[in-house]
């Protein structure tokens, strides 16, 4: 399970990773329950997601082309240092006493312009670190890295938001980034795998278009999460409406419910990291499972139900993206895997900026359980679909028959099914 610790500068990157990331969590329970808070309206927490994530929609692909050219290590120092700078700006304003709706929607996007390029940057610096062998196993530590961290981040966040305000939890989020500044610092760049980039030149980017779009291995399954991710991941708006129009609660129970959501994921990084193989049939059944929990907790008759389903929505969740995120990079060439990955990045959470507004408004209008709904129907059906497409791309029948009264359903080679068909005959 925790096979690539082993590697000396995997290890300084995860322990730095692990601090930052309860920075970021803690940010980003307070930067959402400060909108809530000025604003009132679970739109406006929409629309400031949405601003983060829409850098990554408009730029992401460039982001990528930047990445491939140059040293991943060196794109880090400069990314990791501007994002704990926009954690301290937050914090000045909000502790000063002039925080407007305006500058975290300011912050929000300056922050998600910089992710850009950080994002690919880190996903492929993985790569480097750790190897081909041990990819698959360092990727689901990274998700069980973030998911731990979405533990402890929401819980500090809101006894901090409702002790002394959001400003605090904006200012550690700033100064939990030195922590990765000195794992970067600390790493032996010669037990690095080197990685050949490719030379600055014209098309690079409909290059990695035409790369991808050429194999179904990596459309479907980017295909797929971006579905999710516009409109199966608004935890935000979803959890911040039901914590405020549903239960008439405050931050602490905010807090709460995404730490039992974290749970779940964490649990679903540990089991993708022991697996240490990706399926395609793994990431459509999780897909499904996910988009049923969604429908089904959105009705939940009691606090306590709603709460102890987000566990196993957190762990289908992730494991979506986990299975996804590492099938996707074993199988692209490593000189394009800067472009594919800002792809998969861009619309994972580059959908992000169309998805929440609507998800926004239609919780607004319709309610919080029908918003949640919503999001969990779309993620089904998409799912579905993409099954039933990779299942005849990979030259598969869906067969149906009665097991022990009840009817069973899989997908087999056609091959195999002529086989059967011939031998019955």
């Amino acid at each position: 399970m925790f096979s690539s610790l082993k590697n000396r500068n995997y290890r300084l990157f995860f322990t730095g990773q692990v601090v930052s990331n309860t920075g970021t969590w803690m940010q980003r329970i307070a930067q959402d329950w400060l909108v809530l808070t000025l604003t009132g309206s679970a739109s406006a927490v929409g629309i400031t997601i949405a601003l983060q994530f829409l850098p990554m929609l408009l730029f992401g692909l460039y982001g990528g082309v930047l990445v491939d050219r140059l040293p991943k290590r060196r794109i880090l120092f400069v990314t990791q240092s501007a994002m704990g700078l926009t954690g301290v700006a937050l914090a000045v304003l909000t502790l000063a006493g002039h925080v407007q709706t305006w500058h975290v929607y300011l912050t929000a996007f300056v922050l998600g312009l910089i992710t850009v390029v950080d994002n690919p940057a880190r996903q492929t610096f993985v790569s480097e670190m750790v190897g081909p062998d041990q990819l698959a196993n360092a990727v689901s530590l990274n998700s069980a890295n973030f998911q731990s961290a979405r533990l402890v981040g929401p819980a500090v966040a809101g006894v901090l938001i409702t002790a002394v305000g959001s400003g605090y939890a904006f200012l550690l989020n700033g100064l939990s980034f030195l922590a990765p500044l000195i794992g970067l610092a600390l790493m032996r760049p010669a037990e690095l795998h080197k990685v050949e980039r490719p030379p600055r030149g014209k098309g690079q980017l409909r290059e990695g278009l035409r790369y991808v779009a050429g194999r179904p291995e990596l459309i479907w399954p980017i295909v797929l999460v971006g579905f999710i991710g516009t409109f199966g991941f608004n935890f935000p708006i979803w959890l911040s409406a039901f914590v405020d129009d549903v239960y008439d609660s405050g931050a602490s129970t905010y807090g709460l419910l995404n730490t039992l959501m974290a749970t779940g994921s964490l649990a679903g990084a540990l089991l993708a990291a022991r697996r240490g193989n990706s399926r395609l049939r793994l990431l459509v059944a999780a897909a499904v499972a996910f988009g049923v929990l969604e429908v089904v907790t959105a009705f939940a008759p009691s606090f306590w139900l709603f709460a102890a389903l987000l566990v196993p929505i957190g762990m289908f969740g992730l494991t979506v993206n986990v299975v996804a995120n590492s099938s996707v990079q074993m199988a692209t060439d490593p000189m394009m895997r800067g472009r594919v990955m800002s792809l998969f990045m861009m619309v994972f959470t580059g959908g992000t900026p169309l998805g929440a507004p609507l998800v926004g408004w239609i919780t607004d209008t319709y309610g919080a359980r029908v918003g949640f709904a919503a999001g969990g129907v779309v993620s089904l059906l998409a799912a579905l679909a993409i099954g039933v497409i990779l299942a005849r791309v990979g030259g598969l029948r869906v067969r149906v028959r009665m097991h022990r009264g009840h009817p069973q359903v899989r997908f087999v080679p056609k091959e195999r099914e002529r086989q059967q068909l011939a031998a019955v005959a």
